[in-house]
């Protein structure tokens, strides 16, 4: 391990004793300064951004990469104005999630506490370089940022601004730090830095996300690839199901959350699948079908690579099913157990689906784009997890924290008959 990860290793983990026990007030009075901060020195960051920009531009990066690299004032103030809104939400830790008192007298509560240091490793869009850092100190964690290096002049003047503002708080200055370096090594010794980093959260596409939860010694959070699923059944309302379909692939078709897979029920697929054709090749959609769609218009032939890729892009593949049952098998085949959706009139039909599908969210009759923290009620999230273990769906500020048990007695004793209560708890002389 390099000396100088080492040193932002520990610096977050003294950081992270410090930061758990702070109460609400002198977090969100830190993340006020902090957004306060972003905006003052709003040109610096644009300039160091513009360096980025520039070496992308010179590396060939498409333009729609290019446009989630770059920040302006405007996106600038659009990202101060986000950690206020994570400043206004509830505090979760110290939140008692259930308790009571036992039969031998001792009161049991089990509360939310921080998960300690938080390692995100990300592609892409600066602004999450902020929005994580905001999301792990409201929760009272540390983060250590790993974003890539298309984005490394932005997102160290972003760190380097945040540390600043912190300085002049309760918070400590060491509970944001950037991973040093450029290269994958340091991306390694991230992933390798257990004892230092207790949660490490992928975000970005599938091989980024793979290669982390191959790698890391350091338990890991995956989120974010989202081979989302619409399926229309045989009692669908068919202008509704248009309507779905079209939301949830070409509202924002470069999201986890944008359908990229359509499938019909054969008893609708003769009126259903020409208007969907019709409807999304009118919003520029191309349709990679399978055989029995291709029989109903012009569509790219459809192969096993088709459904199981997240297209993230006016792309979707369609199918038609012979069941219900037939639609969840190819979403347990293909999926990947983000968002799917069914369209239907059948109370029966949409709770077996509920009931069959297995994946972190399931849409009835709504749009698969819904999954989203603000869309929840959740006010911000650091990402959407497809995995079982510990949080799934939509991660809040509750689900980046762990739980602690607490009881208190007055004096009792564990014994081989049961409990005692030591006499000088009981008030003898």
């Amino acid at each position: 391990m390099s000396e100088d990860f080492l040193k932002v290793a520990l610096a977050a983990k003294e950081a992270a004793a410090e930061l758990a026990p702070l109460p609400r007030a002198p977090k969100d009075a830190a993340l006020r300064v902090i957004a306060d901060a972003l905006v003052s020195r709003a040109a610096e960051i644009v300039a160091a951004n513009a360096l980025d920009v520039e070496r992308a531009r010179e590396g060939g990066l498409s333009e729609y990469m290019i446009d989630r690299l770059r920040l302006d004032v405007a996106r600038v103030e659009a990202v101060a104005e986000a950690v206020r809104q994570v400043a206004d939400l509830p505090d979760p830790v110290g939140e008692v999630i259930r308790g009571n008192t036992l039969p031998n007298g001792l009161e049991l509560r089990q509360l939310r506490v921080p998960l300690g240091v938080i390692g995100i490793i990300y592609e892409g869009r600066p602004n999450v370089t902020v929005d994580a850092a905001a999301l792990c100190l409201k929760s009272g964690n540390a983060t250590l940022l790993r974003g890539s290096s298309s984005a490394y002049e932005s997102n160290t003047v972003l760190v380097r601004i945040m540390q600043d503002a912190l300085a002049g708080t309760e918070v400590p200055a060491g509970a944001v730090q950037l991973v040093p370096g450029l290269t994958r090594d340091s991306v390694k010794e991230l992933m390798r830095a257990r004892g230092l980093v207790d949660v490490l959260i992928p975000r970005g596409g599938a091989s980024l996300i793979n290669s982390v939860v191959e790698e890391s010694t350091v338990p890991v959070i995956e989120t974010g690839v989202g081979n989302c699923h619409v399926y229309v059944d045989a009692d669908a309302d068919q202008d509704l199901a248009v309507e779905i379909l079209l939301n949830s692939k070409v509202q924002r078709p470069s999201v986890c959350n944008a359908a990229e897979t359509f499938l019909v029920h054969a008893a609708v697929a003769d009126t259903f699948v020409p208007r969907a054709l019709a409807a999304l090749a009118a919003e520029g959609v191309t349709v990679h079908g399978d055989d029995r769609i291709a029989a109903y218009g012009d569509v790219v032939p459809a192969g096993e690579e088709d459904f199981s890729v997240e297209y993230l892009s006016l792309d979707i593949a369609a199918a038609v099913v012979d069941s219900l049952e037939d639609a969840v098998a190819h979403i347990r085949k293909y999926g990947s157990g983000h968002t799917d959706a069914i369209v239907t009139r059948s109370v029966s039909a949409s709770r077996r689906f509920v009931a069959l599908v297995d994946s972190a969210a399931v849409a009835v009759n709504a749009s698969t784009r819904f999954t989203d923290g603000g869309e929840f009620g959740f006010g911000a999230e650091i990402g959407i997890s497809t995995q079982k273990l510990h949080a799934r769906g939509p991660m809040g500020l509750p689900e980046l924290t762990s739980t602690k048990w607490v009881y208190t007695g007055e004096g009792h004793l564990r014994t081989g008959a049961g409990t005692v209560i030591a006499s000088c708890a009981a008030g003898a002389e």
